[in-house]
């Protein structure tokens, strides 16, 4: 039985300090103050040396990022423009596509695929649960006719808090011959190793506002030698996406259309964060920021959404019993001015979701351990020992 939290709940006053907000949410992530300080800079024209030398650094940076060779390049938009982006310059009206969905991003790639007319055979999971590879593998391999152009699936799944097993898919896609693979990396890339030629994938699009600790704004879209040959045969319709014009016009070191200069110095700010850290660290980070979440709800008495050994290096998705993950969720913001994420869509209410990507350090972890854990113990609800899930994350952390 859900319990009225808010019934239970002391009247928390609200915080004396103002601008304290923490966010520890799957995207916007915080923001370096180096980077933010970097925004700050008068706008240059986008057509100048100055900022031809600034789109030449950072695509050799988005390279290193990506672990590739190929393309990156750059759209003022979001991460579903990426996404939608990669799909339609690659693909042909009527193309038969396999889209993986276990939670809202993966569904998101279905309603996309279908409204530009692609034939979508659907591979699902439940909500909470990896995509099984050999779902991908068998359909893969019972279409001999080589009609399946493009497999397309989200690799951390924001909305459940899962990581699915991209590499292991994309052999399989590889091993088909004639499919692309199509990945959204948005909260996986900067998170994670996502090495794009070494696991041959094809298609990877990402956002500004996740793991590149920037805020909002920019799309980056990397495209294989096998994607390009695709774009010269895909007749969906495209203007502002067409990665053709940007390809064109980053062999100039330029973009096609004007682009947001600010944030291309934020860019670069935030790459060269990244470059000085190094991939691996950054990459043992983030596995560290979820391990010690993890254990902080699990000694606290809190579920895990995602199924065990599953949990994506970005997100954790936790299932309160008998709390109103809501109430929980804004007694946390109110109290602490920590801002958690709500689950999404019939997850609302049972559902709430702490980010550790990007700009997060140990500190921000023990805090919004220390932050859900007072916050119960306010609300009555600590169902552990008192102090646990702060001793579990601190152990996490030091290991």
């Amino acid at each position: 039985m859900v319990v009225d939290c808010a019934a239970l709940a002391p009247p928390f006053a609200a915080a004396a300090m103002q601008d304290k907000l923490t966010l520890m949410i799957p995207g916007p992530t915080p923001v370096p103050e180096s980077v933010l300080l970097a925004m700050s800079r008068h706008p240059i024209g986008h057509r100048s040396p100055d900022f031809q030398a600034i789109v030449k650094r950072t695509t050799a940076q988005l390279q290193w990022l990506h672990q590739t060779s190929n393309d990156v390049l750059v759209i003022t938009g979001s991460g579903t423009a990426a996404m939608e982006a990669g799909i339609i310059n690659v693909l042909s009206k009527g193309d038969r596509v396999l889209c993986g969905d276990n939670g809202k991003f993966g569904e998101r790639w279905v309603k996309v695929a279908q409204a530009y007319g692609l034939d979508v055979q659907v591979i699902k999971a439940e909500w909470g649960q990896p995509l099984d590879p050999e779902d991908f593998r068998a359909a893969l391999a019972a279409d001999t006719a080589k009609a399946i152009k493009a497999v397309i699936l989200t690799h951390s799944e924001t909305s459940t808090g899962v990581i699915n097993d991209l590499e292991t898919i994309a052999s399989h896609v590889r091993a088909h011959g004639t499919a692309l693979s199509i990945a959204d990396c948005v909260t996986s890339l900067g998170a994670c190793s996502v090495p794009m030629d070494a696991w041959g994938l094809d298609v990877i699009g990402s956002g500004s506002q996740k793991g590149y600790m920037m805020p909002p704004g920019l799309a980056f879209v990397a495209m294989s030698d096998r994607a390009w040959q695709a774009y010269g045969h895909s007749n969906l319709p495209k203007f502002y996406l067409d990665l053709g014009k940007y390809r064109k016009s980053a062999q100039a070191d330029s973009n096609p259309f004007t682009p947001a200069i600010n944030l291309y110095f934020a860019l670069e700010a935030a790459l060269e964060m990244m470059q000085a850290e190094g991939l691996e660290a950054i990459f043992a980070r983030h596995a560290r920021h979820r391990a010690a979440t993890q254990a902080g709800m699990e000694a606290m008495g809190l579920p895990l959404y995602a199924a065990a050994g599953h949990g994506s290096p970005a997100i954790t998705a936790v299932a309160p019993e008998g709390v109103d993950a809501e109430v929980l969720r804004k007694a946390v913001k109110q109290r602490f001015d920590i801002l958690l994420a709500g689950g999404q869509d019939h997850l609302k209410g049972h559902v709430f979701r702490i980010g550790h990507l990007g700009f997060v350090c140990d500190r921000d972890v023990l805090t919004a351990v220390a932050a859900i854990e007072a916050t119960l113990q306010g609300l009555g609800l600590h169902k552990g020992t008192v102090g646990a899930g702060v001793a579990a994350a601190a152990a996490a952390l030091a290991g």
